[in-house]
């Protein structure tokens, strides 16, 4: 399947890796790997991961960094809407948008 980031799923992305890589970059590099490797997995399994609260959206969770990918399923793309750290408050979409 196509992957579609929205804006906000790529500030994330840019974000992680900043705030990481100010501290440890190989460390950002690692991250950034995993969550990838994430996406991969959703692209080729997009039942596979959790359902969330959120109306139509999925959860898939990079254990290893307790990063949460929440994405979307439209037709054949998914699109990845948001992704965090699990230690953050819980997250809802914002409609609006």
């Amino acid at each position: 399947m196509r992957v579609r980031y929205t804006p906000r799923a790529r500030g994330d992305i840019e974000d992680i890796f900043q705030y990481i890589a100010g501290r440890n970059p190989a460390g950002a590099r690692n991250v950034l790997r995993a969550i990838y490797a994430g996406i991969d997995y959703i692209a080729e399994n997009p039942q596979g991961s959790m359902r969330t609260d959120e109306p139509g959206a999925r959860v898939k969770i990079v254990s290893r960094y307790r990063y949460k990918i929440f994405y979307r399923i439209d037709g054949d793309t998914i699109e990845i809407l948001h992704v965090r750290h699990g230690s953050r408050r819980a997250w809802r979409e914002d409609r609006s948008a």
